[in-house]
């Protein structure tokens, strides 16, 4: 693990954290990147929380996210095989990747956000102050969980600090790339860019615990507190530990503004 934290550090330029994750209570808190710090995280990860990394300086990283094998070799390999510049990978569970991407020249939000739509990157994942998932722990969504209690590890498959990627400007124009961003009002008829956000793509097993990804996803594109609520309302079947009117919306109210502060103090 130590090694693996020296390499993380040499690809982040020594400039990255880490974070412990409380899917259910929507809760998280910072962690310096230290091995002395490694006993602790192993004992939390064990708990059930989530380990996260993020470089301190993100201007010139870009996390492409729920990455297919099959995009993952078509994209971030040569044809023979070999990897392109800049790239660390990290297999999150059995077939799923998240690739961090170091660019030779900075790059705005709506740069990532028009390229990550080309990677076909999770549409729900906003590369405004993103995290990753840190390779070396295991990957606690309930979703992952097997016959015998055992989550998968995620794991370092490729890394390179010595390379910077080449990503070319977009070739479309200031106003189009404008307006490819993530707005903060909702459009007509609902959420804004969040067509393809669905609840069952953030599955984790656990009613609660997947609500709270899913309005997290939400918010994260642009969605407002009332559209959180009637996707919730909608797209949740089972209510079982929340029956009558009074405990659903307190349910409700409690789920939405733990997300919503989730991500605005990100």
């Amino acid at each position: 693990m130590e090694k693996q934290f020296y390499k993380l550090r040499r690809f982040f330029n020594g400039s990255c954290h880490l974070a412990v994750l409380n899917m259910s209570a929507g809760m998280r808190w910072v962690v310096e990147a230290r091995t002395a710090n490694i006993s602790y995280l192993k004992a939390e990860n064990a708990q059930g929380q989530h380990i996260l990394i993020q470089p301190i300086s993100q201007s010139r990283y870009l996390m492409a996210d729920d990455i297919t094998l099959h995009l993952l070799r078509r994209q971030h390999q040569f044809n023979d095989g070999t990897w392109k510049p800049g790239r660390m990978v990290v297999e999150t569970s059995p077939g799923n990747y998240q690739v961090w991407i170091h660019a030779s020249r900075p790059l705005s939000l709506d740069e990532k956000r028009y390229w990550l739509k080309k990677m076909k990157s999770d549409p729900g994942a906003d590369p405004c102050n993103r995290w990753g998932r840190c390779p070396g722990f295991r990957n606690r969504k309930h979703i992952h969980c097997d016959v015998s209690g055992g989550y998968p590890l995620a794991r370092l498959i490729w890394i390179d600090w010595r390379r910077r990627a080449h990503i070319p400007m977009p070739r479309i124009s200031e106003t189009k790339l404008k307006t490819s961003s993530l707005s903060p009002l909702p459009l007509e008829g609902g959420v804004c860019h969040t067509i393809e956000i669905h609840r069952h793509s953030y599955n984790n097993g656990d009613e609660s615990a997947t609500d709270f990804a899913y309005a997290m996803a939400l918010f994260r594109s642009g969605a407002s507190e009332d559209d959180v609520r009637s996707r919730l309302l909608e797209q949740r079947i089972d209510w079982k530990n929340h029956t009558g009117i009074k405990r659903k919306e307190a349910y409700l109210k409690r789920t939405i503004q733990r997300a919503k502060r989730l991500v605005e103090s990100t």
